[in-house]
């Protein structure tokens, strides 16, 4: 099979969409299919085989360029290639030409539904002045589903979010897979990671975020100023590592200062992606409080390296997380976060086992399990393409 990945951001911008079509698309061509990545351009790309880039404007909007779509780039490089599916991973912009394409060139489209864009648009200050901008989305986001052959859901949680909104489309689950990687940390750099953050302190934590708005990340360190102030009665501390980059980075910067918490926690900046599981497997705990999530990958990929997860109950979370087997799950009143974690700390045996667990579910998310299930959801795409176009002929 002849695949394109369409999307509107790719590496080297760190983001879940991005990660998600680089295991995919590296689990197909393992598979013996061709895989074409169609991405916008970036300053800093570095230029890999089966990665097609386009034009892209230097306005950025949430850290990442506007894509340049309308070019006409894209349609030749498809014809060139006898593209059998397009699997496009945004509804705007990349998906305006999915659309188009699906129309001229009779390709069938299957969209992953990857983000809840209603929990995004601060990004965009304009769109702040409509009355019912939400609405706006929602509406939005249910023609573009109707008009595609397949929709795939990140989790069973979000398949249940697309069919509330009365999509005619088939809606089917497919993950993001985790690659082997994530589940064999370098332990020699484990052991490194524990000795330079983790010598006089008595818990290490990480988290793997964008820095941003929609992560929560503010909720996360007024928890975190709760949870040292609990600690501190039993004499306990830790310290807690921050990987990611972001529009928010002075903010916290500015944050982490007024809650007293420069002795605990690190913005430690990006980390190449092949060792982010070693400061997983480095961590007693991975601490998540984004509420903004379709699937949250990073939550798999703490699970794999062996890391038990401590979040909010939320969508997305809420599919892979299970409360007191692989991690916690918490509302998110002030302190209710932080006072579980401190009771989990003092199980040290309960920790252990969680972790275990924790593994035993990130291995059913195995990227090449879920390159299987991708081809099964393509190969319906192309027969409801076909009996679409044959009911329209008759």
């Amino acid at each position: 099979m002849r695949i394109a990945m369409l999307t509107n951001n790719y590496k080297p911008f760190i983001g879940g969409v991005p990660t998600s079509i680089e295991h995919l698309a590296k689990a197909l061509g393992e598979l013996g299919h061709k895989v074409y990545v169609f991405a916008p351009s970036y300053p800093n790309q570095v230029e890999e085989e089966g990665v097609i880039r386009y034009p892209s404007f230097p306005i950025k909007v949430g850290g990442a360029p506007i894509p340049n779509v309308f070019t006409g780039h894209i349609i030749r490089k498809m014809k060139e290639l006898e593209i059998d599916v397009i699997h496009v991973h945004h509804p705007a912009l990349a998906g305006n030409v999915a659309l188009m394409l699906q129309k001229r060139l009779g390709i069938p489209v299957v969209y992953t539904y990857h983000t809840r864009y209603e929990q995004y648009l601060h990004y965009v200050r304009p769109l702040e002045l409509l009355n019912d901008w939400t609405n706006m989305v929602t509406t939005y986001t249910k023609y573009f589903c109707n008009r595609c052959n397949m929709i795939i859901a990140p989790t069973p949680g979000m398949k249940d979010y697309l069919e509330e909104l009365k999509i005619d489309t088939p809606v089917s689950v497919l993950p993001t897979g985790i690659s082997d990687i994530h589940f064999h940390p370098d332990k020699q750099h484990v052991q490194e990671l524990k000795e330079c953050y983790g010598t006089g302190k008595d818990y290490l934590f990480c988290t793997v975020s964008r820095l941003a708005k929609e992560k929560n990340l503010t909720f996360q360190l007024q928890e975190l100023k709760l949870l040292k102030e609990r600690l501190a009665k039993r004499g306990k501390s830790f310290c807690h590592l921050m990987l990611g980059e972001g529009p928010e980075r002075a903010y916290l910067t500015v944050l982490i200062r007024e809650l007293g918490l420069e002795n605990e926690v690190i913005l430690v900046g990006n980390v190449p992606n092949e060792e982010i599981a070693d400061y997983m497997a480095a961590s007693d705990l991975f601490l998540f409080t984004s509420q903004s999530e379709t699937q949250g990958i990073v939550v798999l990929e703490s699970f794999a390296a062996g890391t038990p997860v401590a979040a909010l109950d939320a969508t997305g979370v809420r599919d892979v997380v299970a409360d007191g087997r692989n991690g916690l799950l918490t509302g998110d009143a002030q302190g209710e976060w932080s006072s579980q974690i401190e009771t989990l700390l003092e199980d040290a045996g309960l920790l252990e086992q969680m972790g275990k667990r924790a593994v035993d579910t990130a291995r059913k998310y195995h990227e090449g399990l879920i390159a299987q299930s991708a081809l099964c959801y393509y190969e319906m795409a192309l027969h409801k393409s076909r009996e679409d176009a044959c009911a329209y002929q008759y």
